[in-house]
């Protein structure tokens, strides 16, 4: 399967001053762009606040402070939302000519990046972290790096700082390296681990709660981290009893509509929902390394709470990039992409 770069390869002619300009292609532009800004403000924010005890922006409206700092800090980090509008703005104006096509490309690129990285992330950690589980059970962990680091490993403040970020950063540098996104080979890595259960249960008579806790880590990033992919192929099954009937402008503005009112909302819910405190939904478990009850299990709970939030922001950028196609064909700009995958009616 193709990346979402290779997908997206429009062939528009990259800018069109008469066409890219005007009021109100800088309009959306300027939305889209600003939209991406304050994602990106919102979780480093996230960050700040929850990971570095810092007050957060909510005693500036007669909130809590999170942490230590007082309320010059959290004008700070309020102006962070200031600085990364202003980034977007600057953005849009210097380049006023860029076609709308082009920009869409272009967050198509980034998010690509983005789930490169986060597929490599849950395919290295997995092999890792399923070999010391797999180690650990067979009481062969000690003889191979010693007791102390043995157990070390066994709590999962010790392994997701110091073994999961590593790996975590080094598929960052892989993403960076590499132009192509497999999912079909996740697909395969997890009929994989599910054929080693069932040889192992009904063959050999052995089970361990890491191969299920494998499967599930593999599986669950599959289906989240594709339907950003599967959303701009056109994948997704739609139920469009009027929808392909419509002309290409029509359609643009069923999916502007849809981009902004559904889909960024959906997004945008699940980020404040899940990230809004430190014992929402996502913070919690990734603040304290969250592990399944099973002893010799996959210590990846945690990192799969943090996969709703990867959907949510991969699924933004995608909406954004939708949104902006969808006016270039509202103002039936040339280079209407062809849709490789063959959505279901």
């Amino acid at each position: 399967m193709s990346s979402f770069a290779g997908t997206s390869d429009i062939a528009d002619g990259s800018s069109r001053p008469a066409r890219g300009s005007d009021r109100s292609a800088l309009i959306v532009r300027w939305f889209g762009w600003t939209m991406l800004a304050m994602m990106t403000a919102f979780i480093l924010n996230n960050y700040l606040t929850y990971w570095h005890d810092l007050p957060g922006v909510a005693p500036i409206f007669g909130g809590v402070a999170n942490g230590a700092g007082g309320l010059a800090l959290s004008w700070a980090q309020l102006l962070l939302y200031a600085a990364a509008i202003a980034v977007a703005s600057g953005y849009v104006l210097r380049f006023p000519g860029v076609a709308l096509r082009s920009d869409s490309r272009k967050m198509v690129a980034i998010n690509s990046f983005f789930i490169r990285a986060a597929f490599f992330a849950v395919l290295i950690v997995g092999c890792v972290d399923a070999a010391i589980s797999f180690l650990r059970v067979e009481g062969m962990l000690d003889g191979l790096v010693g007791e102390a680091l043995a157990s070390d490993l066994g709590r999962s403040q010790f392994r997701g700082p110091y073994l999961h970020m590593p790996l975590i950063a080094l598929s960052v540098v892989i993403a960076a390296f590499t132009r192509t996104l497999g999912f079909t080979w996740l697909a395969l890595l997890v009929v994989a681990a599910e054929l080693l259960i069932v040889i192992g249960r009904f063959i050999f008579s052995y089970e361990q709660a890491f191969m299920a806790d494998l499967v599930r880590f593999w599986y669950a990033a599959l289906f989240l981290f594709a339907s950003a992919y599967t959303m701009w192929d056109e994948g997704h099954v739609r139920v469009d009893v009027f929808y392909a009937a419509f002309k290409s402008r029509t359609k643009g503005f069923v999916n502007a509509f849809g981009s902004i009112f559904l889909g960024m909302s959906l997004c945008w819910t699940i980020l404040i929902i899940g990230m809004g405190g430190k014992q929402n939904i996502i913070n919690a478990p990734i603040l304290s390394y969250e592990t399944t009850q099973a002893g010799f299990g996959l210590y990846v709970k945690y990192l799969m709470a943090g996969f709703l939030g990867v959907f949510a922001v991969s699924m933004l950028i995608i909406f954004t990039a939708y949104l902006l196609e969808a006016a270039a064909d509202i103002r039936e700009d040339p280079g209407e992409r062809e849709k490789s995958g063959a959505a279901a009616h």
